[in-house]
């Protein structure tokens, strides 16, 4: 016997709303995305950094970044955004790295992860990918002022155009590559142990910007 929906009701800016359990699976998958990016991430710099560039390193960290990519698109499918094109926007730099992503990886014989290091101009597009993740990061920060998202804002589009531009030692790279990878272990866990409403936000916002957006006089 399956046990009833719970739903539990509060005062929002423009009313009353509520909050069900399918609102906080969303909240659960958005989490567990983020659980799943940093802890690949995490592996991914540590197999980096401890064992270079065997090739059995180098297909693990592809797999791993493939596993990063995954649990982001989760979270940015079920976040919670007040401004849909912004939400819209994350979602789609998300997938336009995504498919330089698989460019890279079919295009260019050598192991991927070696390709985006040797060649950093590749990350003009897989970048994206990282560019929808620092949206993640501002949003959290602005939203729940949480130390590690802003450091983490401008660490990550540093970290990626310093390598671009090839004026971050290597020694620099690699101490930037960890603190990314703990804060972001910091981020996922912070959380993983926050009030879920907190992350489903007023609703009857939503429901108010959705009925500005099919109301027949808007523009």
């Amino acid at each position: 016997m399956t046990s009833p929906a719970v739903s539990e009701t509060y005062a929002g800016h423009f009313g009353p709303f509520t909050i069900t359990d399918a609102d906080r699976r969303e909240v659960v998958m958005y989490r567990s995305g983020l659980a799943i990016a940093a802890g690949s991430l995490a592996l991914g710099v540590g197999l980096f950094l401890g064992f270079g560039s065997q090739p059995i390193v180098l297909t693990g960290l592809a797999a791993l970044y493939g596993l990063f990519w995954l649990g982001l698109g989760v979270s940015l499918w079920k976040i919670h955004i007040y401004m849909r094109p912004l939400h819209m926007a994350l979602q789609i730099f998300w997938a336009i790295g995504g498919v330089a992503s698989l460019v890279v990886a079919f295009w260019d014989p050598r192991p991927f992860i070696l390709t985006l290091y040797e060649q950093p101009l590749w990350i003009l597009g897989v970048g994206f990918t990282f560019a929808a993740l620092t949206g993640i990061f501002f949003k959290e920060a602005f939203c729940f002022n949480r130390f590690e998202t802003k450091f983490l804002t401008p660490l990550v589009p540093g970290l990626l155009l310093g390598h671009m531009a090839g004026i971050l030692p290597v020694p620099v790279e690699q101490g930037l590559l960890v603190a990314w990878a703990i804060l972001l272990g910091v981020f996922a866990l912070r959380k993983s142990i926050q009030a879920i409403p907190d992350d489903i936000g007023d609703k009857s916002v939503f429901e108010h910007l959705e009925q500005q957006r099919n109301s027949p006089h808007a523009v």
